[in-house]
């Protein structure tokens, strides 16, 4: 048994029994972290958008509150 303890080559475990990493996804830059990046920019622009749906409704209100107060 050797007693290398690389990420890639564990003591106790055997060959095959556990999935090779590359350097990148040991640094959690993987092909998954792609997909989270995606779904966290969906997310914000669904946020944005929601955002800007909330202002433009606040402005339109306060626009037809501020005429209605102009024409009393």
């Amino acid at each position: 048994m050797t007693d290398s303890k690389n990420i890639n080559n564990p003591v106790g475990q055997g060959g095959g029994q556990r999935k090779r990493q590359s350097r990148a996804e040991r640094q959690n830059n993987g092909p998954h972290r792609n997909l989270d990046r995606q779904s966290a920019a969906d997310k914000k622009a669904e946020l944005v958008r929601k955002m800007r749906e909330k202002a433009r409704a606040a402005e339109t209100a306060a626009g037809q509150t501020s005429d209605g107060t102009a024409q009393s």
